[in-house]
């Protein structure tokens, strides 16, 4: 099998110390195994900035989706009403979500390459006294741009109203400061900017607002209550966990703290994100986003100008030299993505740009 490195938002290329504790088989009811889920559970706290008085977690099997889904069904009671603010393909997921679940929402949707805004926020908040939630992603990945969540959570605390951050991309890659913000519900993954690989979701949840979603939940599997519950006594998931991804994510959080915690790992996507940027630049290739609201996650660029060859066409001679990378999903513009993240290093950038410059000179 050719090998080859993943510049994708995740899953993400890992290391070879986290993918070898995948080699041991572990017991779901053993005592080490869940104490190793009661330390995961503490860790994301302290990556959170946030005490084990006024927050808790949740590890959910599945991927991001399933864990942004839990939420949704879970804290949404009946005679309740989300406000999604969406500028992308997963602020649009949640609305699906709701419009399965039966949820009451209602969507406020900007351009791709526009941050949500957080007087529009308020002015929906101050039209609809119905609206008893609101969510939103951090980075959205459909463009890389990076959202403003701390105008939106200011704007949203001072209603009343509970919180809901997808932070799928971003947590442990850039740093959030969920208490002060007054995040009630923030929602990641075991395969992004902690490294680990694909098999759960994590919540990190405001007590007393979990606390006040018990019976609400619209799905068994997904209810994030029930799941808490009895992790909480003792560290035993309610239904068989993933453990070999267990074990990976608890050795990718060891290394998160050995390269120097979120503040490091922070500095080495954004060197990557600016090698990328500028060197793709001098090959005429543009961001879709500006500099201003541009994350350090994953970047969207325009085609050069009169290209004449496919995304297949470039990801196929880009992957036989090594890298994989990812294709637009803005659906008004020819674009491709490229993600920074994962163990990868600013050497890694300058290799793919050169590829890709060869690759357009070869087009020529």
């Amino acid at each position: 099998m050719k090998n080859y490195k993943l510049l994708t938002p995740g899953p993400l290329t890992t290391t070879d110390t986290v993918k070898k504790e995948m080699l041991f088989d572990h017991c779901t009811w053993d005592d080490d195994y869940k104490q190793i889920t009661q330390e995961i559970r503490r860790e994301l706290l302290k990556l959170a900035h946030v005490s084990e008085e006024d927050y808790t977690v949740v590890l959910m099997q599945g991927s991001g989706t399933f864990g942004v889904e839990s939420v949704l069904t879970s804290v949404i009671g009946e005679g309740e009403k989300l406000l999604i603010a969406a500028n992308g393909a997963y602020g649009k997921r949640m609305a699906s979500i709701a419009d399965h679940a039966g949820i009451p929402y209602v969507l406020y949707e900007e351009d791709f390459d526009k941050v949500p805004d957080a007087d529009k926020i308020a002015s929906y908040l101050d039209a609809d006294a119905g609206i008893t939630h609101v969510s939103m992603v951090h980075s959205e990945t459909t463009s890389g741009i990076l959202n403003d969540i701390e105008s939106v959570a200011k704007v949203v605390k001072e209603r009343g109203k509970t919180f809901i951050v997808d932070a799928m991309s971003s947590f442990g890659g850039v740093d959030i400061q969920v208490g002060e913000l007054g995040i009630d519900f923030i929602i990641s993954s075991a395969n992004k900017c902690i490294q680990g690989v694909p098999g759960f979701s994590f919540i990190i949840c405001r007590r007393d607002k979990l606390m006040e979603s018990k019976g609400k939940a619209r799905s068994l599997s997904l209810d994030l209550y029930d799941q808490w519950e009895t992790m909480e006594k003792d560290g035993k998931w309610r239904f068989t966990s993933p453990t070999h991804v267990v074990l990976a994510f608890r050795q990718a959080l060891r290394e998160l703290e050995e390269e120097g915690g979120i503040e490091k790992r922070h500095e080495r996507y954004v060197k990557n994100n600016q090698i990328l940027i500028e060197n793709l630049g001098r090959l005429g290739i543009k961001p879709y986003v500006g500099a201003d609201v541009q994350g350090p996650i994953i970047t969207t660029f325009y085609y050069p100008e009169h290209h004449n060859f496919s995304f297949q066409e470039m990801y196929r001679y880009i992957k036989d030299r090594g890298y994989a990378i990812y294709p637009g999903k803005v659906t008004d513009a020819d674009t491709f993505r490229i993600g920074n993240i994962g163990e990868i290093y600013p050497e890694d950038m300058v290799k793919v740009t050169a590829i890709i410059s060869e690759f357009l000179k070869e087009k020529e």
